[in-house]
């Protein structure tokens, strides 16, 4: 059938989610990309993916606004005051939500929501109830949970609502991300976020001095978590993501030799060199940079965008050719496992784009979550799903890989029901986690509607509306769905 008229005719599809399909058809619709023979033979063996950006990218994948320039200036454009009160704050943001661009045409993260709301509370009761009709109506028109908020490091009043709230709503959008610091963040503080997130499956938390450290010494002074749990300017974003499929690599290597000192080289320059003509196109012919009022008003910057070099299924190479054991379980196969992210690391840090001043000109490195139609491929350098080692020695293997990937990687972890009668032990095990040197820790109860499906958050009770013929408010339910088929999600090892 017709691509546009099945997306027509699809009674599983909102209104919403029909005009976002058919936009996609009508920007597939032209190749303006200069693809060499060579990219275009690893984009069709599956190795280099795009992650349905589409032929002709006009925006930047993901877009971070400087929220709080916007909330002391307003908006001219859209002729927005400074806000004055909590519910001019609330309805100044839920505005500028609306003119965000991104991949998924929601913005993918909304800002350091409490402390952009913590000046405007001067009454508790009130703010709770502003506050409440504002994560309410981001869950119910910002229909995608790549959308991303940020609290933290230090606790607020702002703050604590939020958590509060997203406790009681159990709504998925937006996913939420603790900006945890052993120093800043209180004891109180992160006890609730524990509690929040076995019954809600967020905040997940993010190793704050790691993230404040490197993004300090890329030059910026301040970083955002973002779509999934996308490390990126504020004020900047990213042009685009690709991915490297490393499991894809398999039946194209013909030993081990073979794959690191001849295939893999090639296969991330022309990796590189795709990423290359995609931001070229952005920069230099789609004009977004040149007709964007967040350009016009300061909210984001050209030389504050960068691009992320994704990688997946680091663990499905790695048992093809370890040496001894699996990954995530010997020595060896994890040594072969960081050898490889080392080269790759290296040969990306050795490339800059031109039209980049961001970082240099060079792209970050990002452990990719996954698409739902990936099948045996295991997200990032994440340990398969159904082998996963004990909790503690999981947290040692992963945490090594962590340090390479400053756009992101995490490792997703569902606990008993039973843990949510002592949050204080998951609270421990946070903690523990980043001083090994995880950089994003997420963690769910196993009875939670609200489920981590591998960065982004979907209701148990969508997917089994989905699963009869029903359509479903948020878009990314489908794609959980199928990640459920295909990946396994909710098979995850059970954790005590």
């Amino acid at each position: 059938m017709d691509p546009a008229l099945t997306i027509i005719t699809d009674t599983t599809l909102t209104y919403q989610q029909k005009v976002a399909g058919l936009a996609r058809v009508g920007e597939a619709s032209t190749n303006p990309l200069h693809i060499s023979k060579e990219t275009q033979a690893y984009r069709d063996a599956g190795v280099i993916c795009d992650l349905n950006e589409g032929s002709a990218p006009y925006r930047p994948r993901y877009v971070v606004p400087d929220y709080r320039r916007y909330m002391e200036q307003g908006s001219a454009f859209l002729a927005v005051s400074p806000p004055r009160d909590i519910w001019e704050a609330t309805a100044a943001l839920l505005i500028l939500y609306r003119h965000v661009p991104s991949i998924t045409t929601f913005p993918v993260y909304l800002g350091d929501i409490d402390s952009l709301l913590e000046p405007f509370v001067r009454s508790e009761e009130e703010a709770r109830k502003a506050i409440g009709l504002f994560l309410l109506q981001i869950d119910r028109t910002i229909n995608d949970s790549f959308c991303h908020a940020d609290i933290g490091p230090e606790e607020t009043v702002a703050g604590r609502l939020i958590l509060d709230l997203s406790r009681e709503q159990k709504n998925a959008v937006p996913n939420l991300s603790l900006k945890l610091d052993p120093v800043k963040t209180s004891e109180a503080f992160l006890l609730r976020a524990c509690e929040t997130a076995l019954e809600v499956a967020k905040p997940s938390f993010a190793n704050h001095p790691l993230f404040s450290e490197e993004f300090k010494n890329l030059r910026f002074d301040d970083y955002a978590i973002a779509s999934c749990y996308n490390g990126l300017p504020v004020g900047g974003g990213s042009c685009t993501l690709v991915r490297m499929n490393l499991a894809r690599l398999v039946p194209l290597a013909r030993d081990l030799n073979h794959l690191l000192e001849t295939l893999l080289p090639d296969a991330v320059q022309k990796q590189l060199e795709y990423m290359d003509e995609r931001v070229r196109f952005l920069m230099e012919e789609s004009h977004f940079f040149e007709s964007s009022f967040l350009v016009e008003e300061g909210l984001i910057h050209r030389d504050r965008f960068t691009a992320m070099f994704g990688i997946v299924g680091l663990a499905e190479l790695v048992n093809r050719f370890s040496p001894s054991g699996r990954f995530g379980h010997s020595d060896a196969a994890d040594a072969l496992g960081l050898d490889i992210i080392d080269r790759i690391s290296r040969q990306v840090q050795s490339h800059q784009h031109p039209l980049l001043k961001a970082a240099g000109g060079r792209y970050l490195l990002h452990a990719q979550v996954g698409i739902d139609s990936d099948q045996g491929v295991s997200p990032g350098c994440r340990i398969p799903i159904g082998d996963e080692p004990e909790l503690s020695e999981h947290i040692i293997r992963s945490a090594p890989f962590h340090r390479y990937f400053p756009s992101g990687i995490g490792d997703v972890f569902a606990f008993e029901p039973t843990v949510k009668t002592n949050p204080a032990h998951l609270m421990d095990i946070v903690r523990g986690a980043m001083k090994s040197g995880l950089r994003y820790f997420s963690a769910y109860a196993a009875d939670a509607d609200v489920v981590r499906i591998t960065g982004y958050l979907v209701k148990r009770s969508e997917i089994e509306r989905l699963n009869q013929g029903k359509a479903s408010l948020q878009d990314t339910t489908a794609l959980g769905r199928n990640a459920v088929n295909n990946l396994g999600v909710l098979e995850r090892r059970l954790r005590s």
